[in-house]
């Protein structure tokens, strides 16, 4: 039997944006409406040369805020003035595509970033000019699954919400619609 469950914004996307979006911008044929395709999110961990043992407690972390196993990021090459070695774990990073692309979306929109401190709204400059949007934020600890008390440093993440937008306008205008809080 294969499970049929539906995240409420892909069911929003497939029956109320598409639709908008085409009207929207005119496009001819339905292949041609922007979609979210994936988010990257990306959890540097600069202490990591020091202690190991911060990259597995941000790689829990990021399992938590996810909802799937990341993977770690190496250091390429060797920088003496950090003391940092050519694959040494710096980071952790993981890549959400379908079903957990969209429950990120939901509560990313609609628990996370209300709880960011003096919280304005997204800056609609984050655009990258080929339709995908870049954010950062400075404390993991705006989602729900993180334990305040657990946690051993305030670390940030970038999350980078790739769409298959031909221009930064469309994205602007998907993006908006899944809810993204832009400034006025």
């Amino acid at each position: 039997m294969t499970d049929t469950y539906e995240p409420r914004l892909a069911t929003k996307y497939r029956e109320k944006i598409r639709g908008m979006m085409k009207e929207k911008f005119g496009y001819s044929n339905d292949m041609q409406i922007p979609k979210v395709t994936k988010i990257v999110i990306n959890m540097g961990v600069g202490d990591a040369v020091g202690d190991s043992k911060k990259t597995k407690t941000a790689l829990a972390d990021l399992e938590l805020i996810a909802g799937q196993k990341p993977v770690m990021t190496v250091a390429k090459k060797s920088v003496a003035t950090f003391k940092l070695r050519e694959g040494m774990n710096i980071g952790t990073k993981v890549t959400l595509r379908r079903n957990q692309m969209y429950e990120f979306i939901d509560r990313l929109t609609n628990i996370a970033l209300p709880r960011v401190r003096d919280f304005r709204g997204l800056n609609h400059k984050s655009f990258d000019g080929n339709g995908n949007f870049a954010m950062g934020l400075k404390e993991q600890i705006v989602f729900p699954e993180i334990d305040y008390d657990k946690v051993d440093t305030i670390r940030g993440m970038d999350i980078v919400v790739c769409t298959n937008a031909k221009t930064d306008e469309e994205a602007k205008a998907l993006l908006a619609e899944f809810d993204f809080p832009f400034k006025k």
